[in-house]
């Protein structure tokens, strides 16, 4: 499943709890972003994995979650907030070719948050 978490106006932040679908993606965070897109020039997105990667129900959903983020122009920083060694991002990854997309250690939760928001320039 997984959740809004309510932060500043300028970014969307989610986190994935339990059983992760494609459904979840599609019902709670594409229209989001949506309203996001067209209310901002800019998306600042944060992703909190705090479930294992084995509770996403469809070996699929990680790549179907991709291709529905690649809609989207208007990147600017995307933290993904996950313990998991099969996750591994590099900072400094470009996104999309607009934005950038940094991983954080759960406990690092609040350097991402402001790192999204732009508070942290890392």
């Amino acid at each position: 499943m997984i959740h809004k978490i309510e932060t500043a106006k300028n970014l969307i932040a989610f986190r994935a709890l339990g059983q992760v679908t494609t459904a979840d993606f599609k019902t709670v965070i594409l229209p989001e972003l949506e309203g996001l897109s067209k209310a901002s020039n800019e998306i600042n997105f944060l992703f909190a994995l705090d479930t294992d990667t084995q509770n996403f129900t469809e070996n699929a959903w990680f790549h179907d979650a991709v291709l529905g983020l690649q809609q989207f122009e208007n990147w600017n920083r995307v933290a993904i907030v996950s313990d998991s060694d099969e996750m591994n991002f590099n900072d400094g990854f470009v996104f999309n070719a607009t934005g950038e997309l940094r991983g954080f250690k759960k406990g690092a939760f609040n350097k991402a948050l402001k790192w999204v928001e732009g508070n942290s320039t890392l």
